[in-house]
């Protein structure tokens, strides 16, 4: 090497130096390292540490062995201002050469070959120093980095969880929720049982819990990137997150059952209510049935069912379990009681509709009747004799009591077939359908609906008045 590349080596070689001793001063004061020194460690965190831990000893050492060679080249470089030949034969020998003696095996897992002797001290480069310092540092960053990573992340958190779980332990059991009494007190029992355990787990083997991002570090290997550059990697929180998800999915249950302290009251007499209104229902069905009994005859009336006393009797056990304070086991049964409640009503008033159906067909009858009288009259054809007497016939099977259904409702459709067009005839006038496309009559004819010109319509209280024959209904 010149005067000029020797200096320029030197130069970076003091960077690298003072760099590598900041980079060893804040490995040193890594809290991380502080807890692995201190911490009874177990699994894969002692394994690693067994190892690692050795290395910040001697990567003081490797460091001072880099130093010393550096201030002897820097020495020699300074006795004259323009070196001669024998002085860069000696720096480059120093700077480039094997100069400096460190302890044999010096890299992380020992760089003898299978079979070679042990050898006591190596002859390496500043170059090759430098690497196997990377090399240990990498090695004792990755764990010290991991470690310092789980155990940030994780017993403060599993902490909170912990005092969380007694928290919702402590509602569950103002809601009769214990271990042994149901599913929700065992569950958090297994609960605070994984979590404590986690939690020793962290704190004995963090590493256990760390998920490098790359491959660790290997015997000689220098890491990628800069020198000093600390491994990557993610905390491994699926147990934890799993804890916290269970946790959530009880309080959620047991502020269920917390709300049906508060509305237990309230649902049970909203299930009483549904069951006054289907009895009342079903009192009403058996009221009419009597009623279309006495007033329709050939017809078949559904019976109606009784109150439902299993419903009742389950409506009896809600109320000692509310009593008692058993939320959890109310909590499904008054859900099936207000489901039955209502299916329960439902039934009543199916069970009226049904019974009353004869008397909703009669009235629909009459109210075609009438209908049907009214098109008589804007026909001009309720004095025909025949529609009267058709009238009559439906009228007095209507009204009569017992209402024989099946002749009524022929007599209506009698009557409505009274009303249709015909081609004509003494004594019925023509229809409105006989008339031509704009209204217009065929000549010689009088206005449409009546007989000849200028004869009366017969008004709505003639037909029938004081004709009622039968019993009233």
């Amino acid at each position: 090497m010149s005067r000029e590349e020797v200096d320029r080596v030197l130069a970076r070689l003091g960077a690298e130096r003072d760099a590598v001793e900041t980079a060893l001063l804040a490995l040193q004061d890594h809290p991380g390292r502080r807890l692995l020194e201190g911490a009874a460690l177990t699994g894969r965190t002692e394994e690693r540490w067994s190892v690692a831990g050795q290395g910040l000893p001697l990567l003081w050492s490797l460091f001072d062995r880099y130093s010393e060679a550096l201030a002897s080249a820097r020495a020699v470089r300074a006795r004259r201002a323009k070196p001669g030949a024998a002085e860069l034969a000696e720096l480059n020998e120093l700077l480039s050469g094997p100069a400096v003696t460190v302890p044999g095996g010096s890299l992380p897992d020992g760089p003898q070959l299978l079979g070679a002797p042990a050898r006591l001290v190596e002859q390496v480069s500043l170059a090759e120093l430098m690497d196997r310092m990377n090399a240990w540092y990498a090695t004792v960053l990755e764990v010290v980095n991991a470690a310092d990573a789980v155990w940030s992340a994780l017993p403060a958190r599993i902490d909170l969880l912990l005092a969380e779980l007694r928290r919702v332990q402590t509602l569950g059991a103002s809601l009769g929720v214990r271990p042994g009494t149901h599913p929700l007190g065992d569950d958090l029992i297994v609960l605070e049982h994984e979590l404590t355990e986690l939690r020793a787990e962290v704190l004995s083997d963090p590493l256990a819990l760390w998920r490098p991002s790359r491959v660790p570090a290997q015997r000689g290997t220098v890491p990628e990137g800069s020198a000093m550059a600390a491994p990557s990697g993610v905390v491994d929180t699926t147990r934890f997150d799993r804890a916290g998800r269970a946790l959530d999915g009880i309080r959620l249950e047991l502020e269920g059952l917390l709300r049906l302290r508060d509305d237990a009251e309230e649902r049970l007499q909203g299930v009483g209510d549904l069951l006054q209104r289907a009895d009342a229902t079903l009192a009403e069905a058996r009221r009419a049935r009597g009623e279309v009994l006495a007033k329709i005859a050939a017809t078949e009336v559904p019976a109606v069912p009784g109150p439902a006393s299993a419903l009742r009797e389950r409506v009896v056990l809600a109320l000692e379990l509310r009593q008692s304070g058993q939320w959890h086991r109310l909590a499904p049964l008054l859900d099936a009681l207000e489901d039955a409640a209502a299916k329960e009503l439902g039934r009543a008033r199916q069970a009226l509709t049904e019974v009353t159906q004869p008397l909703a067909v009669r009235a629909e009858l009459r109210g075609r009747l009438d209908a049907y009288r009214a098109m008589a009259a804007r026909l001009r054809v309720a004095e025909d004799p025949e529609v009267i007497e058709r009238y009559e016939k439906a009228r007095w099977l209507l009204w009569s009591a017992p209402c024989d259904l099946r002749a009524a409702a022929g007599a209506v459709a009698r009557f409505q077939h009274a009303l249709r067009p015909v081609d004509g005839g003494a004594g019925r006038g023509r229809r409105p359908a006989e008339e031509g496309p704009a209204g217009e009559r065929p000549a010689g004819e009088g206005p449409a609906g009546g007989g000849p010109a200028g004869q009366g319509q017969i008004g709505d209280g003639q037909i029938g008045d004081g004709q009622h024959h039968g019993q009233g209904a």
